[in-house]
């Protein structure tokens, strides 16, 4: 018999003996993991987020504005209904008026014959065509309060002519 043909025959018979071998359980060095128990939950520490800031108007069925925070709200019999919501304004030369008005006409699709852009979901509300309606939220306005175009079609839906709105 050659040499390698005896190596591949040992081999063989190496690795049968060892398969076929009696195993017998030592213990291992390595200790078991503890089972697993359930506690009780610990308290947790987290805190709730703080709820959204109020409006800072005194109306109760209408529209809300914060010039500083650029946030706007729209109420329905004291309730909260959309809001705050993001808006955007005038800039100083071109500022959106501070002050209490009324809604005074609406247009779903209107055009500005002065700047010729479209004013989707218009709610006119202080003199020289100043109105809510869907308009970018990162770019100056002609003294109009932008929204969000869902904003935009929720304020459209939302107030009636004869609402109050408050610009502070």
């Amino acid at each position: 018999m050659r040499r390698t043909e005896v190596v591949t025959l040992l081999g063989a018979v190496l690795v049968t003996a060892a398969c076929s071998a009696p195993r017998t359980t030592t213990p291992s060095p390595i200790a078991e993991p503890e089972p697993l128990t359930t506690s009780p939950a610990a308290p947790t520490t987290t805190t709730p987020p703080p709820p959204p800031p109020a409006p800072p108007c005194a109306v109760t069925t209408g529209a809300c504005v914060s010039l500083p925070q650029r946030l706007a709200w729209l109420l329905r019999d004291g309730q909260v209904v959309r809001g705050p919501v993001p808006a955007g304004f005038g800039p100083p030369d071109q500022a959106t008026p501070a002050g209490s008005f009324r809604v005074a006409w609406k247009d779903r699709e209107h055009r500005s014959s002065q700047y010729g852009t479209d004013m989707p979901n218009s709610v006119f509300f202080a003199a020289g065509g100043i109105a809510f309606h869907a308009g970018p939220l990162d770019a100056p306005s002609h003294g109009c309060v932008h929204l969000t175009d869902a904003d935009a079609a929720a304020f459209f839906d939302g107030l009636n002519v004869g609402d109050a709105v408050q610009v502070l």
